[in-house]
């Protein structure tokens, strides 16, 4: 016999493989995916839910700006929709959820001031 038990016993476990290396292999992706989240999802997450709260809390007397970039006054709310003043006696019924910006009352300065 050329290989002793114990010889061969031993160079089954100096052999590269088993669990550790597949946590070696996999560590990197999983990075990747972790950096990807915090980098791109939970900022895009975040910003998503600003926005929903800034459209549940559109009053009367905010000016906001719709998704077709028109810029007005809130008249009235309802549920799921607005009547936005466009200009004097020019009113428009759009989605709240087309609404793309809300600022509060007196927070934007008169384009001819």
């Amino acid at each position: 016999m050329f290989i002793t038990p114990a010889f061969a016993q031993a160079a089954g476990a100096a052999q590269p493989g088993g669990f550790s290396a597949i946590i070696m292999q996999m560590a990197p992706l999983l990075l990747i995916f972790v950096g990807f989240y915090f980098l791109i999802l939970r900022p895009q997450q975040q910003r998503a839910k600003a926005h929903r709260e800034k459209l549940l809390a559109v009053k009367k007397g905010d000016q906001v700006v719709t998704g077709g970039g028109l810029l007005g006054k809130v008249t009235r709310v309802e549920e799921d929709a607005v009547e936005v003043e466009l200009a004097p006696n020019v009113r428009v019924k759009a989605l709240k959820s087309t609404l793309s910006d809300v600022s509060g009352v007196g927070t934007s300065k008169p384009a001819n001031d």
